[in-house]
């Protein structure tokens, strides 16, 4: 039996008249890269809105584990494991890059804060701030302020951010926006390593259909609000319906991109 980490049945969320997501099924395997893909308002942000319970569904289920999390909102379901980034960076600007992982190492821990506690008596999470900056390539950047650091970086430190708790399910939201294309290799391979470890599952939403292609071992194509395709990389990049949906897009030739892909 495969081993889904991640599932959503017949999800549904509807504004008023709009149906944004509109019957969707998808099942994410523990530890892949699974990306969601779709034209602009195929419905992918709020299916994201709906996995960290920003939403709730207008009917359908979120299952974590085995379990209905469709109620729960979205402070438990990172006290769960599922962890989420934004489209717009989200960090404390005038903090440095180390006080803004430790705040997220200690976010979800049973530690009160105290602010006129000595930071060094939270060395435990300023330990595990340390280890995640280093896996995120931002070590030497630790006591800089958090607003010095280029977009790339900024977008380096919302991973180790949400990173810090350790979360078991990682909800990428759009990671490569923004950035100039010759920042998004790096990024990406940070994103591989991280992935390589085992412990975490990745799904991603992202318009960068080469970085889609490269990385992936599942893409979900909406369109619409509904789930429009589903299977590994190559099968995505032949399939023509998909590549019907995105003629006219500024994704570029899926199939190229499918070729590129191992």
């Amino acid at each position: 039996m495969t081993d889904y980490i991640l599932q959503t049945e017949a999800l549904r969320k509807a504004f008023g008249g709009l149906v944004a997501v509109d019957n969707v099924s998808v099942n994410i395997t523990r530890g892949a890269m699974h990306s969601i893909i779709g034209p602009n308002g195929a419905g992918k942000t709020t299916f994201f809105n709906l996995l960290n319970g920003t939403f709730k569904p207008t009917s359908g289920r979120v299952i974590y584990k085995g379990e209905d999390i469709t109620e729960q909102p979205m402070h438990r379901r990172i006290h769960l494991g599922i962890g989420r980034s934004f489209q717009i960076t989200n960090i404390f600007p005038n903090l440095t890059v180390l006080e803004n992982v430790r705040l997220a190492a200690q976010a979800i821990s049973d530690v009160n804060f105290h602010w006129f506690r000595p930071a060094s008596r939270y060395t435990q999470f300023e330990r595990r701030a340390f280890e995640v900056l280093e896996l995120v390539g931002l070590r030497d950047e630790a006591f800089y302020p958090a607003n010095v650091l280029p977009h790339g970086g900024k977008r380096k430190l919302e991973l180790a951010i949400l990173l810090a708790p350790d979360p078991e399910v990682m909800l990428l939201d759009e990671p490569t926006a923004g950035m100039a294309s010759e920042q998004v290799p790096q990024l990406m391979e940070t994103i591989a390593t991280i992935k390589a470890q085992g412990n975490k599952t990745i799904v991603m939403v992202e318009h960068n259909m080469n970085v889609v292609m490269g990385v992936s071992d599942r893409i979900t194509v909406m369109n619409l609000g509904r789930v429009l395709a589903e299977g590994a990389p190559a099968e995505i990049a032949k399939n023509e319906t998909v590549q019907r949906v995105y003629l006219g897009e500024l994704y570029g030739d899926l199939s190229e991109a499918g070729g590129a892909h191992g």
